[in-house]
């Protein structure tokens, strides 16, 4: 297995023999954990790329994309990988984007979170549990996954939603607003669907955080706000309404 060069030229990609191609980039600065982790993602995408610091990393993820999915370290030399999360969303970049972190730093997993990262990661972590994740992540965005093509299972649940000026389609995973499409991470997308398909229902903080984001999650109450926000901003007023002492409830405009 070769070593990553941390520098502009990435390691340089493991063919997976079969399946859709897929992209993934890997912004880690310690060679032996970027080592595992491009042997252990080779088995998921076609192309693994490695690079070494926070500048690189986001050029990278600017300018050499679209990527399937983004795994970001949060200590970096250069650039920190909150600031790279930070300037991805800020311009509309919605890779889905798994953190690593400091087992105890969960001030940072926290602010990840906020700012819009999808996932993370603990170290030391499980191998079968990065590619979980990973998985998982693509599920949520409506892609193929190892498991099996997306969609072979029947659902109960509807394509797409329209409420007011508002159109949701969840198979592309797509959202408009009027004739203007949404820009949305893949955790915002999942937050506003849950909510557009049990229109009027309040949910609890606790709730969407355990039927959103899931296990590991717990504690986290106020990066549901964090989202809450981020949506309003993107939705304008009226969609999402909050509901006082419960937590918050969809409803759509007249």
């Amino acid at each position: 297995m070769p070593q990553p060069t941390f520098s502009s030229s990435p390691l340089p990609a493991v063919p997976r023999p079969a399946g859709p191609p897929r992209r993934i980039l890997v912004i880690e600065d310690e060679p032996d954990i970027a080592a595992l982790l491009h042997l252990h993602l080779s088995e998921l995408a076609d192309h693994v790329v490695c690079l070494g610091n926070g500048v690189d990393g986001l050029n990278s993820a600017i300018d050499a994309g679209p990527w399937d999915a983004i795994v970001l370290d949060l200590r970096l030399p250069g650039m920190g990988g909150l600031e790279v999360c930070r300037a991805l969303r800020e311009r509309g970049n919605s890779t889905p984007i798994l953190m690593l972190t400091a087992r105890s730093s969960e001030l940072d997993r926290v602010l990840g979170l906020e700012l819009g990262a999808d996932d993370y990661l603990s170290k030391p972590f499980s191998v079968l549990e990065l590619q979980a994740r990973i998985r998982a992540l693509w599920r949520r965005m409506g892609q193929p996954t190892a498991l099996g093509p997306a969609g072979m299972q029947a659902s109960a649940e509807p394509v797409d939603v329209r409420a007011g000026g508002l159109h949701i389609h969840r198979v592309q995973r797509r959202a408009w607003l009027g004739p203007t499409e949404l820009v949305l991470t893949p955790r915002e997308f999942d937050l506003l669907w849950h909510f557009a398909r049990q229109p009027l229902r309040a949910f609890s903080r606790a709730e969407l955080l355990d039927q959103v984001w899931g296990y590991g999650h717990d504690g986290y109450d106020h990066t549901v706000n964090t989202h809450i926000n981020r949506l309003r901003n993107k939705l304008g007023e009226g969609y999402i309404q909050t509901v006082w002492g419960v937590g918050y409830r969809f409803e759509a405009q007249a």
